[in-house]
């Protein structure tokens, strides 16, 4: 997806990237064998995939998700048939702390701002 942005009197196209959001619930007290899955083997496994722009992690209470960020759809559509995240998949099957359906969604980027550095607090 491309989109016009005008700076300094000049029209660029500017590629904007796509979130997928991955919606499932943790069993109750089993929250932090989540996280620490969710950094020691989600994290590093992303991070393999082409087209791979950033992720975040959130959750309260039993639900989750996880945000990622990918440069365009072809890259989300490697990520669909790459063996490191088919194995991701089959080890967070195993451990048995998601419980119920998960589920993900795919938004194309239109706009916004990141925080890029933490706030002056000076």
């Amino acid at each position: 997806m491309r989109a016009t942005n005008y700076k300094r009197g000049r029209i660029v196209e500017v590629h904007m990237a796509l979130i997928r959001i991955w919606r499932t619930k943790v069993e109750r007290g089993r929250a932090a064998e989540y996280e620490r899955f969710a950094r020691d083997s989600s994290l590093p496994m992303f991070r393999q995939q082409a087209g791979f722009l950033g992720v975040l992690f959130a959750g309260d209470g039993a639900d989750r998700i996880v945000v990622s960020f990918w440069q365009d759809h072809e890259a989300l559509e490697a990520l669909a048939h790459s063996p490191t995240y088919a194995a991701t998949v089959a080890e967070i099957s195993r451990t048995g702390f998601l419980v119920g359906d998960s589920s993900s969604e795919v938004f194309p980027i239109h706009g916004g701002q990141w925080p890029t550095a933490p706030p002056d607090t000076a």
